[in-house]
């Protein structure tokens, strides 16, 4: 049991970080910090979307859309850590 544990953590982890990584990456892209051009900056931009996106899809059909802010990644991100706490106070500490 404390194996699944680590696996669900070490995963939701691995999304957090994955979630982040592409809002930074979309902030530097948009800010024309780092160039869209470069092949190798745009397939990892795109690698990120296709992972982010489908959960981003479905938080966005729920917030309205504020002009130009989009709080799709703070709400996956709160949403991720309060299902970490959940599973972990419940499922890991039985």
């Amino acid at each position: 049991m404390l194996a699944l544990c680590y696996l669900v953590n070490t995963l939701v982890n691995l999304i957090f970080w994955i979630v982040i990584g592409q809002v930074i990456l979309s902030w530097l892209l948009h800010f024309q910090i780092l160039n869209a051009n470069n092949r190798f900056v745009y397939q990892i931009y795109l690698g990120l979307e296709k992972i982010t996106d489908p959960l981003f899809r479905r938080i966005r059909k729920f917030i309205p859309a504020l002009g130009g802010l989009d709080l799709a990644p703070v709400v996956l991100l709160i949403g991720i850590e309060f299902l970490r706490i959940l599973f972990i106070s419940n499922v890991c500490m039985r």
